[in-house]
């Protein structure tokens, strides 16, 4: 998981996503944040740097 990937950026994008409905995820490989993914996502491509390591937030609660 990427550095910038912390516990309390995940917890601020899943506080975001119940009151704004952003559905905010994070790329695995290169940390960038992408809006529109599941809180399930697994393996979305990554609108940054290609690769399919976009998990939804929520899903990334679990990899901690």
């Amino acid at each position: 998981m990427h550095k910038s990937i912390t516990p309390e950026r995940i917890e601020k994008a899943i506080e975001s996503n119940m009151v704004d409905c952003t559905n905010i995820g994070f790329c695995k490989a290169c940390g960038a944040e992408q809006d529109g993914c599941e809180p399930d996502a697994r393996n979305y491509e990554c609108e940054e740097c290609g690769k399919h390591q976009v998990f939804g937030a929520e899903e990334l609660l679990f990899s901690l």
